[in-house]
């Protein structure tokens, strides 16, 4: 396997020269200001992704280095530390006995479960009050969204490190002793699992789980090199109590308060780390639909998170990381969607109007290439299926394009201040 990688990141470096001859090639011949600047802009948007992709994944080649099977099996697990679960809860009837199932049964043995419903319409409650005994507490309380019934769950916890689990999530037996390991550095705030998609069931939640491990816990593995992780995800992370106390808990005013959250630690010089073994296994949209829905809603939470901290994009000193952080965001968010589509369209325009399609052609293969390479690296490094991979050719294709899409309208109408909901998923039991 690491001999395919290493022929596609060749691959990958002979089409980004190839490339770039034939766009400069192209820049020669055209006499038009407009076009000029195009291209030049095509070029340093092509160098820019490849620097940051390339980078992720040799930081993140470092990190899994850095953990190898002789420390793993001498890590020394510190059970004084306690652990309390919360497992905020809105209409997951149809989940919530198999999260509550799957946190019974870790293997790290101080530690309790909070699961708080969060006046849900359905049986949630009773369902999960069916649990109730020495190690599960079952709250309710009216409905007033997932970050408030985290801290509400806080307010009625007596651990030291605090856990949030999505009630969609079911996490792997071992999850949480292998992310308390992490707390014996007191610098840590928080700590980040690997997400992945349990309902592999068709096309769309196919290309997902492709997304999931390698635009999401590839990157995660990458920033957690430099204790940079910059969201702790919904489905499974672990922090510091005194931590998550000193920035005021999670606040109500984003759709991405675990975004937020996370950026609120590392302003506060917190470092940040990710547990690639520690798993949660999540449902994932199955309809095209509800999946521009979840990015829409994901992009104008990320916006909103970092328009509360955009007193650091500018700032030279104190916290230069928390600058870079920001930046990296906000080129992941806004500029990366809108240049990949602005650059697919000024290409196909090209391609009608000189009938030249190799530019065309060699922008796709390059990002092609780019993902193939991703795909069996993260494949590699996780339990992911090798059939995965073969879905990084319609993950260029289509879906990306897609995502791109939804996340320039959620971008447009975040700036235009236009209201919007939190649009919940419907659960279909696939845990």
């Amino acid at each position: 396997m690491p001999f395919f990688i290493i022929a596609l990141l060749l691959s990958l470096t002979y089409l980004a020269f190839i490339n770039l001859v034939e766009l400069y090639s192209f820049y020669l011949i055209i006499d038009n200001t407009f076009i000029m600047i195009a291209v030049i802009m095509i070029v340093v948007f092509t160098g820019i992704v490849i620097l940051r992709y390339l980078a992720l994944m040799f930081f993140s080649i470092f990190k899994v280095g850095l953990k190898t099977e002789k420390e793993t099996r001498e890590r020394n697990i510190h059970t004084h530390l306690r652990v309390s679960i919360i497992v905020p809860a809105y209409n997951e009837e149809v989940v919530i006995s198999r999260s509550i199932i799957s946190l019974l049964q870790q293997t790290y043995p101080n530690m309790e479960v909070i699961v708080v419903d969060d006046g849900s319409k359905d049986h949630t409650y009773p369902f999960a009050k069916r649990y109730q005994g020495p190690k599960v507490k079952v709250i309710t309380k009216q409905n007033g969204g997932k970050s408030r019934a985290i801290n509400t769950g806080i307010e009625h916890a007596t651990g030291d490190l605090i856990m949030v689990v999505d009630a969609d999530s079911r996490l792997n037996d071992d999850a949480v002793s292998l992310m308390v390991q992490y707390f014996d550095d007191p610098k840590i705030a928080a700590v980040a699992g690997s997400v992945y998609v349990v309902n592999q069931i068709n096309s769309i939640t196919r290309l997902q789980a492709l997304e999931y491990i390698e635009g999401l816990n590839m990157v995660r593995n990458g920033q957690a090199f430099l204790k940079l992780v910059n969201i702790i995800p919904g489905p499974i992370g672990m922090f510091r109590l005194e931590a998550l106390k000193k920035v005021g808990l999670y606040a109500h005013d984003t759709f991405a308060e675990d975004c937020d959250v996370t950026l609120k630690l590392l302003a506060e010089g917190y470092a940040i780390d990710f547990e690639s073994d520690a798993v949660a296994y999540t449902e994932a949209p199955e309809h095209l639909l509800d999946l521009i829905k979840q990015r829409y809603r994901w992009t104008r939470g990320i916006l909103q998170a970092i328009r509360k901290h955009k007193h650091y994009l500018f700032r030279t000193h104190g916290r230069p990381s928390m600058t870079v952080v920001l930046w990296y965001m906000l080129f992941e968010s806004i500029f990366w969607p809108f240049m990949d589509v602005w650059a697919t369209l000024f290409l196909l325009y090209i391609t009608l109007i000189t009938g030249v399609n190799s530019l065309l052609f060699l922008w796709w293969s390059l990002f092609t290439v780019l993902d193939l390479a991703g795909a069996l690296y993260c494949i590699l490094v996780t339990k992911e299926k090798l059939s995965l991979v073969f879905y990084a050719i319609l993950y260029r294709l289509y879906f990306i394009g897609i995502i791109n899409i939804a996340k320039i309208f959620a971008t447009i109408e975040e700036w235009l201040g236009i209201g919007m909901t939190w649009g919940k998923l419907d659960r279909k039991g696939r845990l």
